[in-house]
Formats: structure tokens, sequence, C-alpha cells
């Protein structure tokens, strides 16, 4: 395991300083967050120039990219040519895992089954992976519907944010079973009432989070996802959270 941060920790600001931020706090892994909604590289624009976006991404040498994290609002046959077109940057770029969210709760669950397919099979063709996020708000929420996710699509992953298991209508559901599926890991410290809290204050277990990953022999990305709060100082947060994870995997 190795510790890693999104860009999205930065959602106001674009690539390039985002990238810088992360070097100067000292990280060396980075996954990159494609958002049709974010200021930074977005799914629009890789699929109307994949040379142009594989070569930002190589730009960013400093940082290695383990990652990419794919939100599109494209609809149809639009929406899968974009996606589609991210996995083409992932392999270019020698990323092997994207992370999508989960359809949205109400959405009946044979659909997001095919949704789920048909993203695993455009990534199979430039031998990518496909991680669903857990998310408060997603058919994720609930660790045992993302399990049934997971088995009913093959080859598909979780993309694990324990915050969501702690703080949430599903706060102190076992997660154990998902395990065996996790692809990357999403973390910042989190309380029962607040999904983000200062790191230290909240109820996040780092320590017996390592040892469960460690026992599936997971050797993928912790990836920091700390977005800024009023009142605190958003460098040292994420400066603090590499050290604390940093010496967990000594």
């Amino acid at each position: 395991m190795y510790v890693a941060a999104t860009t999205d920790c930065f959602p106001d600001l674009p690539l390039d300083e985002a990238v810088s931020r992360l070097v100067d706090l000292e990280y060396s892994h980075v996954e990159l967050a494609i958002h049709e909604r974010g200021r930074q590289l977005r799914p629009s624009e890789v699929a109307a120039d994949v040379d142009r976006a594989i070569l930002r991404c190589r730009e960013i040498q400093r940082l290695s990219p383990v990652a990419y994290s794919i939100e599109l609002d494209a609809q149809g046959d639009e929406y899968y040519r974009q996606f589609a077109a991210c996995c083409k940057l992932a392999k270019a770029t020698k990323v092997t895992t994207l992370t999508v969210p989960a359809a949205e709760l109400g959405t009946p669950f044979n659909e997001e089954v095919e949704r789920l397919r048909e993203l695993v099979r455009l990534a199979t063709i430039d031998s990518v992976r496909v991680a669903i996020r857990t998310q408060i708000g997603r058919m994720t929420e609930d660790p045992t519907t993302a399990k049934v996710l997971c088995d009913n699509v093959k080859d598909l992953g979780i993309a694990l944010d324990p915050s969501h298991y702690i703080c949430g209508p599903h706060a102190g559901a076992d997660y154990k079973p998902l395990m065996s599926y996790v692809y990357h890991v999403y973390l910042r410290d989190t309380s029962k009432d607040k999904l983000q809290v200062r790191v230290g204050q909240g109820q996040v277990e780092y320590g017996r989070l390592v040892s469960q990953l460690e026992r599936v022999e997971y050797r993928y990305a912790l990836s920091v996802d700390i977005k800024p709060m009023e009142g605190v100082d958003h460098n040292a947060e994420l400066r603090k959270m590499r050290l604390l994870l940093e010496s967990l995997l000594v």
C-alpha cells in the first residue's frame, strides 16, 4: 500500500495548481479528478481530444498517477463514448483504476447492473478496472447492496470510503465483507455527525482499516480526500493525514 491524494482535495483549483499543491505537501502519488462539473480535466475534453488529455496527464511527472475519478454528465451513447475515452487515457498513462459513482438511490437494480456491466466491458478492452464509490445517497450507501452489485457484475470493484459508513443512514454498518472487492480507498476523518472533521477528531480507525486491507493483500492506494473547511488550515490537514498514514505503512 502507498499514500496518495486526489486533486479533488482542491476542487476550486485548475489541474496544474492542484498538482503543484500536492507536490509542495510532499505527496508522491496522485488521483486525478476527471469531473464534468469540475475545474480540472473534464470527460468531455478527454473525449474531444484524447491525445491532448494524455499529454496533460503526462506533464505531471513529479507525481505518479494511480487512479482517475470519473464523473460524467452525458447521457445515452455519449456517456459511454466519454467513458471509453477515459479508459484510453488510463491505458496510455499506465493507470489501472477508474472510480465512478454508483447510481442514485431509487434507480432500478437491474438498470444499474446493466450500466456497470457496460462500463466494465469498455474498461476491460483497455486493461483498466472499474470501482464504484461507497457514498451516501447512492446505491452503495448500504454495504450489503454494494456487495450484491459486485457479485452481479464480474470484475467490478469497490472504491471504499469508510466515512460514508460512519456518518449517514448506515452509520455503524459492517463493511468488512467488501474488503475482498476493494480496488481503491478514500480517506478523511469523520464523526457520527459530520462527514469530515479535523484529522484526529473523528472515528476512523486507520490502523484497523490498514490491517483489514493487508489481510486481503490490498496493494494499492490510500487516497486522501480532504476538502477545505472554514477556519481550518487545509494544507496542515493534508500534511497531517499523509504523515499519519505513512506511519502506519512503515
